[in-house]
C-alpha cells in the first residue's frame, strides 16, 4: 500500500497570500497613479509627474503579471506530491529513490523544525543528502514512519 504526502497547506497558503498581495497593491497603486485627485496634485511638479506618481502608473500591470504567474506557477505545483510504496520513494513522479539505496535518515529536527534528511546513493555512486520537509509536504510523520520501517 503506498503513503502519500501532497503538497502541505502551508505552501498553498503562501502562494494565495502573495497573489493577493499582489493583487491588493496593484488595485491600491492603479487608485492613486490614476483616479486619487490629491495624491495626484502632491506628486505632480511643474506639471509632471514626478517619481512616485510614475512609478504608481506604472506598476499595476507588472503587479497583476505576477501574481498570474504565481497562480501558474500554483496550478503547475498542486498535484506534487511524495509517494513511499513497497519497494521506492517516488519525490514528485519524476525521481525515484530505491529503499536499498538508502543508507542513513537523520529525523533529529522533525519534531522540532519539521524535516528530516535522507542520505541514500545516486545512479553514479555519490552520496546525496536529501532534506524533505513539512513546509513542502502534508502527511510527512506516515511517510518518515514507513521509510524507517523500509530501512530497518
Amino acid at each position: 500500500m503506498a503513503i502519500e504526502a501532497p503538497v502541505s497547506k502551508y505552501t498553498r497558503n503562501n502562494f494565495g497570500i502573495y497573489i493577493a498581495l499582489c493583487m491588493i497593491a496593484a488595485f491600491w497603486f492603479a487608485y492613486d497613479g490614476y483616479f486619487n485627485k490629491k495624491f495626484m496634485a502632491e506628486h505632480t511638479e511643474n506639471g509632471k509627474p514626478n517619481s512616485t506618481l510614475a512609478f504608481n502608473r506604472k506598476a499595476p500591470p507588472f503587479l497583476v503579471g505576477a501574481a498570474l504567474l504565481l497562480g501558474v506557477y500554483m496550478a503547475a505545483t498542486k498535484d506534487r506530491r511524495l509517494v513511499a510504496d513497497e519497494t521506492a520513494l517516488v519525490i514528485n513522479g519524476r525521481e525515484t529513490i530505491p529503499y536499498d539505496a538508502v543508507h542513513k535518515i537523520d529525523k533529529t529536527h522533525f519534531d522540532s523544525k519539521g524535516f528530516f534528511v535522507l542520505t541514500y546513493k545516486d545512479e553514479n555512486g555519490k552520496d546525496v543528502n536529501r532534506k524533505i520537509t513539512e513546509r513542502s509536504y502534508d502527511n510527512l510523520r506516515a511517510i518518515l514512519d514507513h521509510l524507517v520501517e523500509k530501512i530497518s
